[in-house]
Parts: C-alpha cells; structure tokens; sequence
C-alpha cells in the first residue's frame, strides 16, 4: 500500500472568539488550500485550544443563531457543553462526549458552558466541525445525537499503547456510534508514551488530522500541538507516532462534489436556496427557541 504523504502543516491562527463562550483557532475555512471545496465534506473546523476560563454565574457561549443545510458536531475534551436546539434536541456533553446536531431544513439552537462548570470555572477544549450534507437531504427532518463517551467504540492498541475512539466510521473492524449522510471517519487516537496507530483511508477521501495534546510524527515527520495536518489526495496508508503520549483527532470523507453556496449559518447549493434559507428564517418558519 502506498503511503499518504503530508501535502501541508498549519499552524493554530490568531485565536478569536465566537459568542463569549468558544475562543477558537479556524483550521477549515475559506482560506487557501483549506477552503470548503478542497475538505469536502467537512466545511469548517473551530478549535478551542485548551482556554482557562475563570468562574462565572452567567453561562457563556453563543446565543440563538439558525443553521441549515448542514451538521455540527462538537467534541468536548475538557470542560462541558451544553446544547437545546428548536427541533427538541438537548443534553450536555463532559469529556470525551460528542453532540452531532443535524440542522438539515432548519434549526435554532443554542450552545454554552454546562452550568456547573461556569460557576467553577476550569480549562476548556473542543472542536466543533461543520459537516455538510448531499442535496438530496438538506432538507431532510433536524436530529440529534448526543453520543456519551462510554458509548463511543474503542479500538486497544496492541501492547497496551493506547486506543481510537471511533466517533464515526470505522477503524480495524470497529465500527463507529454515530450515523451518517455520506461516507466519513471521525476518530480520536489517544496514545500513551511510545504509542503508535496505523490508520487507512481511500486515496480519493480528503484527509486530515489535528493534534491536541503533545507532540507526534507523521510519517516520520514531527508535527506539533495545535497543528493541523492535511494529506495529499493520494497514497492510503500514515502512521502517527509519539514518545511522551498524544490526542489526535483524525478526519476522513468521501467529498460530495456538489456546487457549494455559503452565507453565514447556511450551506445550501445554489445563492436562490441561500436567499430561500434567509426568507424562511425570517418568517421563523425554523421554530422558536428562547
């Protein structure tokens, strides 16, 4: 099997907040070589890099905000976040939990620091990605999926270096917890000292991972905390070795290929789609939500 050679390293850019809650680093954006087309179908990546936040008696966070078109999935790796959402969606989610919202034809929703945790304040992590969806379901019925860490299948490394999470997808036969519209893998490899995974993906998936604690290499190559990596489009197979211990959030799909028009919370095909998601947000026809 050919190798999947690394095509780019990207440092964590300036930090900036969104609400008062998420102070984040943007990896997936409209930036050059990592804009919307070329990571197809993952349309955004916000990470909140390990942030401490000092005790507050007013949860933050972002406040109402509509989305359509597309799904979030925010992963929590320290702190708690809580979520409610205008299709009935709601929970919170603690280390290692996962909240996979699908705003498909419409939702208001919300998302903020779990109560307990702003008054005691305390380090916070997590990264929240956009999913696109296919044209045949942005308009499909919103969901929820709130997906404890207990529930997540795991995958035990061999001489007891670590596991994967396997948040979706599939790794080594392991099959991931959360359902998906299209084919992706979404897995976080938590390796202890000297660990080691091995990982495969089709040539034609856009790939990329994100190193959040420590330090690794790829390949054989070092890369840092913080550091986002994205593969070339060729070659199948990469391995991911450290010697102090790492958490690395591994990213593979198949890209859709359709047309994408983007404004803000919506993510639609076409501009009339976009200016129909404003029309129908407009006349709340995606609900209440206080």
């Amino acid at each position: 099997m050919a190798t999947k050679k690394i095509e780019i390293v990207v440092p964590p850019r300036p930090a900036h907040f969104v609400g008062d809650g998420f102070r984040v680093h943007n990896f997936i954006s409209s930036s050059y070589r990592l804009d919307m087309e070329r990571m197809d179908p993952f349309i955004l990546m916000d990470y909140n890099s390990k942030f401490y936040f000092p005790p507050s008696e007013t949860p933050k966070g972002v406040g109402v905000h509509p989305h359509r078109g597309f799904e979030t999935v925010t992963i929590a790796y320290q702190g708690k976040v809580a979520h409610h959402d205008s299709s009935g969606g709601g929970g919170i989610i603690g280390e290692g939990d996962v909240q996979w919202m699908t705003a498909a034809s419409g939702v208001l929703h919300k998302e903020y620091h779990e109560e307990n945790f702003s008054k005691k304040g305390g380090d916070f992590q997590m990264v929240q990605l956009w999913v696109n969806l296919p044209a045949k379901d942005k308009m499909s019925k919103p969901k929820y999926q709130g997906i404890k860490n207990q529930d997540i299948n795991k995958y035990q490394l061999a001489e007891n270096s670590g596991e994967i999470e396997v948040i979706a997808g599939e790794y080594k036969g392991i099959k991931g917890s959360a359902s998906t519209f299209t084919p992706l893998h979404l897995q976080n490899a938590l390796l202890k000292e000297g660990g080691s995974a091995d990982f495969s993906f089709p040539e034609s998936y856009n790939t990329a991972l994100l190193v959040l604690e420590g330090n690794v290499s790829v390949n054989g190559e070092p890369v840092s905390t913080d550091h986002f990596v994205l593969f070339e489009n060729q070659g199948t197979e990469f391995n991911i070795q450290t010697e102090k211990g790492a958490k690395v959030l591994i990213l593979s799909g198949e890209p859709i290929g359709e047309s994408i028009a983007a404004q803000g919370p919506f993510v639609m095909n076409t501009r009339e789609e976009i200016k129909q998601a404003i029309n129908d947000f407009n006349q709340g026809k995606f609900g209440y939500l206080e």
